[in-house]
């Protein structure tokens, strides 16, 4: 950031992170999931300069990060524009069980509610950065996502941008990669022949509806009357 400040003194930056949750699914668990919740803030804390507590400071230590290598965040936080991106999927959220491992708990709380969470942390305008579903669910999951980010930016939050991930279908997404199988992930808003998907339509359709009233919208309160 410090070297691209140096070429260019306006570059805005948008960073991309997953937005997570831990539910404990008993008391017995209640501990870990509330260390998980303050550890999934980890990466950005150091990155915005935001103060860690106690706790994670301990946990940087255990794991090999120095007092100098914490400091090294201190002494060069860097003063720009950056507009959080946080990323939601049916994964984001997380059953925690007492023996620490970890089960996809679907959508609980959603991206509205875990969005003002880090907002409240950050106090940064947000972008939606990453989600998706295959078919036959992404319709019905982008018009839930899409009216999560209108919903957050009537109530005041600076919501600034909103990606569905990805352009074209994926191949080896669900590998992470690791294996060239040419298996393709069917997530895209476009086919790999460039054909539009449903979703994709969908995606269109919001924008030519949507368009007119986002650009008069304000942040804060709007009263209709």
């Amino acid at each position: 950031m410090g070297a691209i400040l140096e070429v260019q003194p306006e570059a805005t930056f948008i960073q991309s992170e997953s937005s997570e949750y831990f539910h404990p699914v008993n008391p017995e668990a209640e501990k870990l999931a509330n260390f998980l919740n303050q550890k999934r803030f980890l990466s950005l804390d150091l990155t915005y300069g935001y103060p860690i507590n106690v706790t994670m400071y301990e946990y940087l230590l255990d794991n090999g990060m120095t007092r100098e290598e914490y400091h090294w965040f201190e002494d060069h936080q860097v003063t720009a524009r950056c507009i959080m991106g946080n990323d939601y999927y049916l994964t984001n959220e997380h059953l925690v069980h007492p023996d620490g491992f970890t089960t996809s708990a679907g959508e609980i709380f959603g991206y509205y509610t875990i969005t003002r969470q880090y907002y409240n942390r950050y106090r940064l305008p947000i972008m939606h950065t990453e989600t998706n579903r295959t078919m036959p669910d992404s319709v019905d999951w982008f018009y839930k996502e899409w009216t999560n980010v209108h919903k957050l930016k009537k109530d005041g939050i600076p919501i600034v941008g909103f990606t569905w991930y990805s352009l074209l279908h994926q191949v080896d997404w669900d590998s992470a990669l690791r294996h060239d199988r040419g298996v393709v992930n069917e997530l895209g808003l476009f086919d790999l022949d460039r054909k539009i998907m449903p979703v994709g339509k969908a995606y269109k359709k919001v924008i030519s509806q949507w368009r007119d009233v986002l650009a008069n919208e304000s942040y804060g309160l709007l009263f209709r009357v």
